[in-house]
């Protein structure tokens, strides 16, 4: 049976949500902005060593346990999926040239995926109305990105078969990982067990590295300002939080956020890099809002 959900304070309930979207929202820009200064993977290992390090540090300032010995095998499952496939597909799909708004909308079928496995595999109830809002989310989703791949050099041609692959992964990759952590993390410690899924997660990073990469870096202001909001905004800040609406949510609620990061990785990628969208793009951001809106609302 599936650990039972912990009550959440009606303000965090509220507010984290969409705190987390804007949040995750920012990882596709801040990979885009680093990329040009160094490799994929080699980007990563140097993201995931700073934050297992901050979180260690963190852990031992306030005295947080480690992991069981019998917790360690679920957590570098979650590692190895939440962390290494699903980041490094995005960031090496990126870096070959797809845009950060078409890898969004691929991994933003997280959703209805998620649900699909959560009813087999835990159980979890999805209500007709819920169903509804992932549909809606979807389309809306979709709605965003359809403006960039019709208009003149669109964004189509950056979908190769390498980066499609990639972000593919990513895709069965973070939906596996997410419904894992559910299943069996549910009493991990956040910030040590965290941690230890960024060292496992680093392993994978560092072997890539060196089969695929020459790990040159190119020491701009612009590269440390890419992993400095990387490491504190995302590994730390995002990935804690997503971990507690694991803990206190159903899968279905939580994975239903994935479908505004779309829209709004598109409007920070308006702000930062001057991609412009219309109507379409407005009303797909809007049609996601209220899906969402079905997914989470609490059911009588």
């Amino acid at each position: 049976m599936p650990p039972r959900r912990a009550p959440a304070h009606p303000a965090f309930a509220a507010a984290a949500p969409w705190v987390f979207v804007l949040l995750w929202s920012t990882g596709f820009i801040g990979a885009r902005y680093g990329l040009p200064y160094i490799e994929p993977f080699t980007f990563l290992l140097l993201r995931f060593l700073i934050a297992a390090s901050l979180l260690a540090a963190i852990s031992l300032a306030l005295r947080v346990p480690w992991p069981q010995p019998r917790q360690l095998g679920h957590i570098a499952v979650v590692g190895l999926l939440l962390h290494a496939g699903y980041l490094g597909g995005v960031f090496f799909a990126i870096d070959h040239g797809m845009s950060a708004g078409v890898a969004s909308l691929i991994v933003s079928l997280q959703p209805i995926l998620s649900a699909v496995i959560a009813q087999l595999a835990l159980r979890e109830p999805v209500a007709g109305r819920q169903w509804v809002g992932l549909a809606l989310g979807f389309v809306g989703a979709g709605m965003v990105i359809a403006e960039k791949l019709v208009a003149p050099g669109s964004a189509a041609a950056s979908i190769t078969g390498a980066t499609l692959t990639a972000a593919l992964i990513a895709l069965v990759s973070t939906t596996s990982g997410t419904l894992y952590q559910k299943r069996f993390g549910g009493s991990m410690p956040l910030t040590t067990g965290t941690c230890v899924q960024y060292l496992v997660a680093a392993v994978v990073m560092l072997v890539a590295s060196f089969a695929f990469e020459q790990r040159e870096i190119t020491w701009v202001p612009q590269f440390f300002f890419a992993l400095g909001w990387l490491v504190l905004v995302l590994s730390l800040g995002a990935i804690l939080l997503l971990m507690t609406l694991i803990r206190v949510s159903s899968s279905a609620r939580v994975t239903s956020l994935f479908y505004l990061v779309p829209p709004a990785t598109a409007l920070e990628a308006f702000f930062v890099f001057g991609e412009r969208f219309g109507p379409m793009a407005l009303g797909g951001l809007a049609l996601a809002s209220v899906g969402v809106a079905l997914v989470v609302a609490p059911t009588r």
